[in-house]
């Protein structure tokens, strides 16, 4: 736990600007299986947008290609620098209930930190050539969140 959150973070991350529609970022859900997109202006961070925020915010559907991303995002943002350790990611996680953690690295975001990359960094540390979801876990799931 020890190791910097950079080692596990999602690098290869999806984007929208805060002027994108819920339209766009319900295809984005739906077609990627993701459940998180940082919202990003010129690069900075600006804010999050999740499934449940969609959920939330926006239950009649047929408005979403009139709301605007901005209009329900998070604003306020727990964040992880770069340097900070995968244990402070879990420990965070464990406080606040909430399943992902944009990285940024002087306000730019570099990458994102989920709950599902704490357990299999955990997971590979304890099992390191596991017989059970192997082929699941060699395929690199990065791609899932």
């Amino acid at each position: 736990m020890n190791e910097s959150v950079q080692s596990i973070m999602i690098k290869d991350l999806i984007t929208l600007g805060p002027e994108s529609t819920l339209a766009h970022v319900k295809d984005i859900f739906k077609t990627k299986r993701i459940h998180h997109i940082p919202i990003v202006d010129e690069g900075k961070l600006v804010g999050l947008v999740t499934t449940y925020d969609l959920w939330i915010n926006s239950p009649n559907h047929e408005n979403y290609d009139h709301i605007q991303v901005k209009d329900i995002m998070s604003k306020k943002l727990v964040k992880l620098e770069i340097d900070d350790k995968v244990g402070t990611a879990a420990e965070l996680f464990l406080d606040n209930r909430f399943h992902a953690l944009p990285v940024v690295d002087n306000g730019m975001l570099v990458g994102l930190v989920t709950t599902f990359d704490v357990l299999r960094y955990e997971f590979k540390k304890e099992y390191p050539e596991p017989i059970l979801y192997k082929d699941v876990l060699d395929k690199g799931l990065d791609a899932a969140h």
